[in-house]
């Protein structure tokens, strides 16, 4: 409660009673579960708001860009929410700004458009399968052996500029990638990749200074090492980051 000028008693709106009653924001979304129901369930565009896990004042603003999410940083300081350059002095002027100008340029200059916020609130059906029989068969198996596991989405994509395996000059593919599973195409609007490379078969990333190109770097695998280079440092090194992230997620399910 709060004295007024007038002598009397006024009360404070949370901001995060603000945020609920906004229809888009996720409160206990985690990351890999906005990727999944974003790629599964929505459109190229549709995005929504949730907590992050950086602070108790953090969030994350989750756009589907074509096959992959990108995640945005917001934070905010009583009413007022700071995102990439902009502060807003509360929740409505923030959700204007998004309503007006829908168009999010990346570090890398990607350009993202914000078509259709994603709801909270999806009707659904109550329906469920019934249970007519409940196998007897033993499988020896414990509590101790049900082990919950899945693999990370992890998604991003973007163009690199690829070295080629025979002829060693440079061209430009569209990348995407998915769990394990990294993915280069002629172009973004090319359905069937030129290659798919298996993640679980790298042993290595790291940027490289041995071909005379700035903001490269190489995957190592077995039988060929791939050189790709960003259009900047800061698109390379987001490749890089993500790329180890995930040999270490595949390191620790060995």
């Amino acid at each position: 409660m709060s004295k007024s000028d007038t002598g009397g008693t006024s009360t404070q709106e949370d901001p995060e009673d603000e945020l609920e009653l906004l229809g888009w924001f996720h409160n206990g979304l985690s990351r890999h579960a906005t990727e999944a129901l974003l790629l599964s369930n929505g459109k190229d565009g549709s995005y929504l708001l949730r907590k992050s896990h950086e602070g108790p004042n953090c969030y994350a603003l989750s756009v589907r860009a074509k096959d992959s999410v990108k995640h945005f940083q917001v934070t905010r300081s009583g009413t007022t929410y700071t995102f990439g350059f902009n502060e807003f002095r509360s929740i409505k002027e923030f959700v204007s700004h998004f309503a007006n100008e829908p168009l999010l340029g990346s570090e890398t200059g990607t350009l993202i458009l914000l078509k259709c916020p994603y709801p909270r609130e999806v009707e659904e059906p109550s329906i469920y399968e019934s249970v007519h029989v409940h196998t007897v068969m033993h499988s020896g198996r414990t509590e101790n052996d049900l082990v919950a596991n899945a693999a990370s989405l992890g998604t991003k994509e973007g163009y690199l500029i690829k070295q080629g395996a025979i002829i060693k000059n440079w061209k430009t593919r569209w990348f995407t990638l998915n769990r394990n599973e990294l993915k280069y195409f002629k172009d973004k609007m090319c359905a069937e990749p030129i290659r798919t490379l298996d993640l679980m078969e790298c042993t290595g990333i790291q940027f490289d200074y041995s071909q005379e190109k700035v903001n490269c770097f190489c995957l190592v695998f077995p039988e060929r090492t791939f050189y790709l280079c960003g259009k900047t440092g800061v698109e390379a090194d987001e490749w890089i980051k993500i790329l180890r992230w995930k040999l270490s997620q595949i390191e620790k399910s060995r």
